[in-house]
């Protein structure tokens, strides 16, 4: 008998959900014109696209035109920083001073470590053994010069939420941008600009059963950025290049399907899965139990390679993984930031649930996992 494919890697990516690719459909070969033209089919394109807008700055409490559409997470949190420190070269200002955090998507490191070459000043913030930052540090780390702080909300790896409600005050107070990576949170925590004091955020499609390669940059209307693509001038002057426009589409209709019963159904199953993979023995949850994304669980396996037990369960066509799919071979920088010691950091998986995820395959997750742990340490 065939096995059933269980996918427990939805950090990494989710499933089109059936609705979103049936809206998207029409937009590939009956809806297909240039969004920028002005001709009538054109501009049955542009309402459509300002329509999907509409649905997503709703979901935060911002403008339509606070958003802009880019080509998925990385784009956004590239954008977000170099546009910023763009603008600030090029006004001359004094200010080029970053404060980030140790366990930021690689999007954001990456970028801060290539700031450092053109003489920007980053301040990486440490974190405790749940991953939260510490406030009083951030508060300390804000100079005359410092004009952005970008904080991850819900960490790809381990879950952990940040409250960007006491960040955002303290950034307010101090008069500086605040910026947060929301990819992995955005429709499973709810996420308003003005209560939690927000300039910028970057939103995905592809994590919530939408499509990949489209994502979203809010910018408050006041910030001042410039563009890093240039060219026809669409997106309000702030990303040029035709609009991916059945990306779009499908982004839209997967926020507004999203839906809050599917975020306690997989808070109830991650609950369930905690419990039982904390039976075996000598397992660490990673990261906070409490304060955590609804569909992430980390764990580290004593004196076992964490590799290894991801390709056992692949033989029985479960799909975890040992870390961000965005990070290279090397250890993962978030755990190493929580303090976990090397042999910890070989020994972790993640499991990401997703709103298509059921008990029977928690259930059979668990009845492997056990297994395998306990084969690999009889060795």
């Amino acid at each position: 008998m065939k096995k059933k494919k269980i996918y427990l890697d939805n950090s990494a990516s989710t499933k089109v959900d059936e609705k979103v690719l049936k809206a998207m459909i029409p937009y590939f070969s009956e809806k297909y014109a240039n969004a920028s033209s002005k001709h009538e089919a054109g501009q049955q394109i542009r309402e459509v696209v300002e329509n999907s807008r509409k649905i997503i700055s709703k979901t935060i409490n911002a403008k339509p035109n606070e958003i802009i559409f880019t080509s998925g997470g990385t784009e956004s949190n590239n954008f977000a920083l170099k546009g910023l420190f763009f603008y600030n070269k090029q006004n001359n200002s004094e200010k080029n001073h970053i404060i980030t955090t140790k366990i930021e998507h690689a999007s954001i490191l990456e970028t801060c470590k290539w700031f450092e070459k053109q003489g920007a000043k980053i301040t990486y913030l440490d974190v405790d053994e749940q991953g939260f930052i510490d406030l009083k540090q951030l508060e300390k780390s804000i100079t005359k010069k410092t004009f952005l702080v970008s904080i991850i909300h819900g960490n790809n790896e381990i879950g952990t939420i940040q409250d960007l409600e006491k960040i955002g005050k303290i950034c307010k107070e101090k008069k500086v941008l605040f910026h947060t990576d929301a990819c992995q949170s955005f429709t499973k925590i709810p996420i308003d600009v003005k209560k939690l004091s927000l300039d910028l955020i970057s939103l995905n499609s592809h994590k919530i059963h939408g499509p990949k390669g489209v994502g979203a940059l809010y910018i408050k209307e006041s910030v001042k950025i410039i563009p890093l693509i240039h060219g026809g001038g669409h997106e309000f002057q702030m990303r040029s290049g035709t609009e991916n426009v059945s990306g779009i589409i499908g982004f839209a209709e997967a926020v507004k399907i999203a839906d809050k019963k599917d975020v306690i159904k997989m808070k109830k199953l991650q609950n369930k899965l905690i419990e039982e993979i904390l039976r075996i023995p000598n397992t660490k949850l990673n990261g906070s139990k409490e304060k955590r994304l609804c569909n992430n669980v980390n764990v580290s396996f004593k004196d076992i390679d964490g590799e290894t037990i991801a390709s056992y369960l692949e033989k029985e066509k479960i799909y975890i993984s040992t870390g961000s799919a965005c990070q290279s071979h090397e250890s993962s920088h978030v755990l190493k930031a929580i303090g976990l010691k090397e042999n910890e950091i070989n020994g972790s998986i993640r499991i990401s649930l997703s709103k298509y995820t059921t008990e029977k395959d928690i259930d059979y997750f668990l009845e492997q996992i056990k297994k395998i742990v306990e084969k690999l340490r009889k060795r």
